[in-house]
């Protein structure tokens, strides 16, 4: 090997070394679309110990609709449960049974029927603070619409949500998690996961002694393929539901209304014109990108790009690099809150595209409408610096001031 090759892969190993601490800085997690950038330019197909990381969104795409190359299985992210969560650790063909009975109860019709009370949620909260011309979003409102739709639907008691945030925060952001002690953070997960499988045993045995019209009764009733879902089936379903259900659109409202205060342009287009709402929120969430990656394990040696994929590799699936990769989005580094078609990721693709995306899109549409009828004009709290979490992007704390309420 000659000399140039050496300061070559000396150069490309460096590249590498800078490209993963970027991505790790917490500039990355506030403002990410230049490191995706960077990433789909320098590195589209990352490797780095064994990791693999795709970001662009013809590759991301092809990783989602081959599973027979990118599985699912329990190895790819491990929270702490002790089996496959059903169905996101699942691959086909047992992946096709259980979303043909999960994908009825999240279907547009059961979702359409929310919409009334969910309206009726959101003003009930906006009504606890309109009056005082601030809020903190994240706590106020983010926070307690989703989560109480989903526990509602669920069957479980609303005034134990803070138990409810207490095991879905020590999954997804466990104590060490911060500071890369992945040791102590595994730890916390397990534990955690354990508290919450004894959780829902005692509440199905409940609903087993008396049934109620909720989703954990629906689950003890149904059938896959003939057969009554298993209990350890219903736990499996129940642990991927709590801490999917209480997050992610909690985060897409924070980033969501953290955009929007800082870009006084689109928030009057949302106050002026609320046809624009579902348009918006499509669009938001190909910019923000609040669930930023998903993980994947190479089923057997292939190749991507033309660059090889060993069997056994973590493959780390940017979702929010490919929702701002320029070869799929005219104009891609452009808010465009009308832009139309919207062919973003942010549900992810394929066999596993979210369940929940119907609920999470009603959820958000209907906050959007409502909070901008009401509080058309608003911005952050002087001084504040927003701060996002790792992994799943959420602005904890999002003080606002209104400068303009209609009641």
């Amino acid at each position: 090997m000659g000399r140039g090759s050496e300061q070559e892969m000396a150069a490309d190993e460096q590249r590498v070394q800078e490209l993963m601490l970027e991505r790790l800085a917490p500039e990355t997690a506030r403002n990410p679309q230049p490191f995706y950038a960077r990433l789909r330019d320098q590195a589209p197909l990352l490797r780095h110990e064994g990791n693999v990381t795709l970001s662009r969104h013809a590759d991301v795409e092809y990783a989602f609709r081959h599973p027979e190359l990118f599985s699912s299985v329990m190895g790819a992210i491990g929270l702490g449960n002790v089996r496959p969560l059903i169905p996101l650790q699942i691959d086909p063909p047992e992946h096709k049974k259980y979303r043909q009975l999960l994908d009825p109860l999240f279907a547009p019709r059961e979702v359409a029927q929310l919409e009334a009370d969910v309206v009726g949620l959101a003003n009930e909260l906006i009504d606890r603070f309109v009056g005082r011309g601030e809020c903190e979003f994240n706590r106020e409102l983010a926070v307690p619409l989703p989560c109480t739709v989903f526990l509602r639907l669920l069957g479980l008691p609303v005034e134990d949500l803070e138990r409810f945030l207490g095991f879905k925060d020590d999954i997804i952001r466990p104590a060490g998690s911060e500071e890369l002690d992945f040791e102590k953070a595994q730890s916390v997960r397990d534990a955690t996961a354990q508290e919450m499988y004894a959780y829902f045993e005692v509440v199905l045995d409940e609903r087993a002694r008396a049934p109620r019209d909720d989703l954990l009764t629906r689950f003890l009733d149904a059938e896959v393929e003939g057969d009554r879902l298993s209990r350890e089936e219903i736990l499996d379903i129940c642990f991927l539901l709590l801490i999917a259900g209480l997050d992610t659109v909690t985060d897409s409202l924070d980033c969501a209304i953290a955009y929007l205060a800082q870009h006084p342009e689109h928030r009057r287009q949302l106050a002026d014109d609320p046809s624009v709402v579902a348009s918006a929120v499509e669009e938001l969430l190909r910019w923000e990108t609040p669930v930023p990656g998903v993980a994947r394990i190479a089923a057997r040696d292939t190749e991507l790009a033309g660059c090889p994929v060993k069997e056994g590799d973590l493959v780390s699936v940017l979702i929010g690099a490919a929702n701002t990769d320029e070869a799929a989005f005219p104009d891609a580094q452009t808010v465009d809150l009308t832009r139309n078609p919207n062919r973003h990721l942010a549900f992810g693709g394929g066999i596993h595209r979210c369940l929940g995306s119907h609920l999470a899109r009603l959820e958000l549409r209907v906050t959007l409408t409502e909070w901008h009828r009401r509080i058309p004009a608003y911005h952050l709290a002087d001084g504040v610096e927003l701060e996002y979490t790792p992994a799943l992007r959420q602005v904890e704390h999002l003080p606002l001031v209104f400068d303009e309420v209609r009641g």
